[in-house]
This record gives structure tokens, C-alpha cells and sequence, in this order.
């Protein structure tokens, strides 16, 4: 389960495989974001749609619980902190 980011709640929090992309989402994060076959990319995923759709999936959920922000063009990016 990912529970709904708040002030003090850091990664560790998160399950091992969404603690292993909030860093690369963060630190890899060009202008606009990151799509989801990107991000795979950059984890070293196998590039088939299983592993990037499963991918999609937890950004998405990532983003329900306020860690990630999603773009209208579908661009992934980390939620700022309220001090960043």
C-alpha cells in the first residue's frame, strides 16, 4: 500500500520498488517529465509492455497519493516538497 504523502513522510516509507523510483524520477527528471518507457529505461527494466504498463500503474498510483505529478501529455514528474 502507498500511503497519501504528507509533511515529514519521506521514501522510506514506500515499498521497496516505489522507493527505487521516486529517486531516479527526481534526480533524472528533464524538463517536462519522464514517460513511463523512459523511467523503465532508466531502472533497467525489460522494455515489453508488461513491465512498462506495470510501471505506469505505480506512477499512477503514486501520483493518486500525491508523490508524483502526472502532466496532461503523460510526463512523470516528483511532487515538490512544501519546502522545495
Amino acid at each position: 500500500m502507498v500511503p497519501h504523502r504528507r509533511e515529514g513522510l519521506d521514501v522510506e516509507v514506500l515499498a521497496p520498488d516505489y522507493q527505487r523510483i521516486m529517486p531516479a524520477l527526481a534526480a533524472r527528471t528533464p524538463q517536462g517529465g519522464l514517460r513511463a518507457k523512459d523511467l523503465a529505461q532508466l531502472l533497467e527494466l525489460e522494455l515489453v509492455p508488461a513491465k512498462v504498463e506495470g510501471l505506469r500503474a505505480k506512477l499512477r498510483r503514486l501520483e493518486e497519493r500525491g508523490w508524483v505529478v502526472q502532466s496532461a501529455s503523460g510526463m512523470f514528474t516528483a511532487a515538490r516538497t512544501s519546502a522545495g
